[in-house]
């Protein structure tokens, strides 16, 4: 296989990097794709740093193992804490999804105060916080973890009573201090967005990190001459280290078509991959 042919890998801790793979397709439709879904170890963002170190880099060595030609971590957490351990363990580019999702927020946001919702692991690392007030030393940053919200996405349960009485609660303190912009910190919330912005409101842009990622990753294969010109239908396939019901269900739903060629991994196949 061409090395343009070869696929992008993608990982995260379950269901929601499902919100970036939906926006490189978009943005990149010739290029097949590989998913990994740590289903049986999700979720992330409540874990310590070095478990979720150790949990990115066996995806990142199982995705190389197939023969991928870029692995984008489709995961908060996992971006914030393992990064740069994951990018120098493997041989092709590695991106995550918090420094492009803070970009598009100072490009977006007209005051300055921005809000960031994600899991605890994401608001623990402040990794948020810190890449913004680099990009925009001016900015005002305020972070509200919302560790319920991976569990409502995950049984799709994305306008659901329970999901904007949740909503509501997170969103208090940030919509006190009058934030224009939020940003989606976590890959999961994406699938939550219609409670996130009804509570919200009109006047507060929600930013979904898996757009400016996608870009990311079209502009990096770009200039490696590694964009993907057959005119053959992409594959894409899904890999998970257990099959939990709704998968299939809420990742069809979201991805706006079938999930097909769903493999299931053993996560003690995963930790000999290290």
């Amino acid at each position: 296989m061409a090395t343009q042919s070869l696929p992008i890998g993608l990982f995260d801790s379950g269901i929601g990097g499902l919100s970036v793979a939906r926006r490189v397709m978009e943005l990149l439709p010739r290029e097949n794709t590989v998913y990994f879904g740590d289903t049986a170890r999700v979720p992330y963002g409540s874990k310590s740093a070095e478990t979720v170190i150790g949990y990115s880099q066996q995806a990142a060595a199982f995705l190389e193992s197939l023969g991928v030609k870029m692995i984008i971590i489709a995961c908060n957490t996992a971006s914030a804490v393992a990064l740069k351990q994951v990018q120098s363990m493997v041989s092709v580019p590695v991106i995550g999804v918090i420094e492009p999702g803070a970009q598009a927020a100072i490009a977006q946001s007209r005051s300055h105060v921005i809000g960031v919702i994600g899991t605890e692991g994401t608001v623990r690392s402040h990794s948020y916080q810190h890449t913004l007030m680099e990009l925009a030393p001016g900015a005002h940053v305020y972070a509200q973890a919302c560790p319920v919200f991976v569990s409502l996405a995950e049984e799709g349960l994305d306008h659901h009573p329970a999901t904007l009485i949740m909503t509501r609660e997170y969103l208090a303190p940030l919509l006190a201090r009058s934030i224009d912009t939020l940003i989606m910190g976590c890959t999961h919330y994406p699938l939550l967005a219609p409670s996130i912005q009804e509570v919200a409101g009109p006047n507060v842009t929600l930013i979904d990190p898996g757009v400016a990622t996608a870009m990311q990753a079209h502009a990096t294969l770009a200039g490696a001459g590694m964009l993907n010109d057959s005119d053959s239908a992409p594959r894409h396939d899904y890999y998970l280290s257990d099959l939990p019901h709704k998968f299939i269900e809420v990742g069809s739903r979201f991805l706006g078509k079938p999930l097909h060629h769903v493999h299931r991994v053993m996560v003690d196949d995963l930790t000999k991959s290290v």
